[in-house]
């Protein structure tokens, strides 16, 4: 075993990062005090010196979706498990990302009556089924895109739940209950409105709740680089054109406080300056040109 995966190598230094880090970023979302961007991949830069620090690289931990962040001598137990985590009263953050939605986040939308949207995949568990369920019942399991549909047919059947994508990536999701289509808008229940947004795959999808959040999958993020929203116009599978297209299409009828992505950084601001920052965005994309997929390039 390579010193980078062997625990007992790094016994007098506690927490770190082993050698299978993909970059993702979700460490650093989690865990910013202590865990930054080094040489292209998450590194552990000081221990945590209170409780609250200790907090974040469990949570950290429990969301690496490659298991690399670790202690030589801390265990992650169940009790230990922060997910699902509240954002605020009405979403919650799943952890526990997986290799097979390329390390998505994936989140919870409780809803006035009781019940729950899952919106995007964490990895499959039984047991992670059940803690995600207790918030309240699923009734539907909300696919952005084809890249975080791995989980999106057991997820819905555990819970009993429907399972939503659009149709330009209904070749992840065959089997899916609600299948969107065109461009137009759609109502998915009280309080959320499926907006399709093709670009980032064929098939992107953003979903708006209350007028207050916005899961936007792929589509754009906050980055914490530029201190504002981007798109990964470097990890643009399907057409940076026509991304821009959505984006123009759509920006007008969108009003949120949150940007709540699968990829990239979750920000909160004022709707009104959400609106201004979206607009802008539009602005940016429509000068971009296509290029190579390259994930090194993604301002996080």
């Amino acid at each position: 075993m390579s010193k980078d995966l062997a625990p007992e190598a790094r016994a007098d230094e506690g927490w770190y990062v082993d050698a299978r880090c993909t970059n993702c970023d979700v460490a650093r979302q989690l865990a910013p005090e202590v865990i930054q961007e080094r040489d292209g991949r998450a590194e552990v830069i000081r221990q945590p010196q209170n409780d609250a620090e200790r907090q974040q690289l469990y949570a950290a931990a429990f969301s690496c979706h490659t298991r690399s962040i670790r202690h030589p001598v801390d265990r992650l137990t169940p009790d230990l498990d922060p997910f699902p985590l509240a954002l605020d009263d009405t979403v919650h953050l799943c952890g526990h990302n997986s290799r097979r939605t390329a390390a998505a986040n994936a989140y919870l939308l409780r809803r006035p009556d009781g019940s729950t949207m899952m919106i995007d995949t964490p990895r499959w568990s039984d047991e992670l089924a059940a803690r995600y369920e207790a918030l309240g019942p699923v009734t539907d399991v909300l696919l952005t895109h084809r890249d975080h549909a791995a989980h999106g047919r057991r997820y819905a059947d555990r819970f009993g739940a429907r399972l939503c994508i659009h149709e330009g990536d209904l070749d992840a999701a065959p089997d899916a209950d609600l299948v969107l289509r065109g461009t137009d808008p759609v109502a998915i229940g009280a309080g959320v409105t499926a907006y399709p947004l093709p670009g980032h795959t064929r098939g992107s999808v953003l979903f708006l709740a209350d007028g207050k959040y916005c899961f936007s999958g792929d589509s754009f993020y906050w980055s914490r680089a530029t201190a504002d929203l981007e798109v990964a116009a470097s990890v643009t599978w399907y057409s940076i054109t026509e991304l821009a297209a959505s984006l123009a299409r759509t920006a007008d009828l969108l009003r949120f406080e949150w940007v709540l992505p699968g990829h990239g950084d979750r920000k909160r601001l004022p709707a009104e300056e959400m609106t201004r920052r979206l607009k802008e965005l539009t602005v940016r994309t429509r000068a971009l040109r296509p290029q190579p997929v390259d994930f090194t390039a993604v301002r996080w």
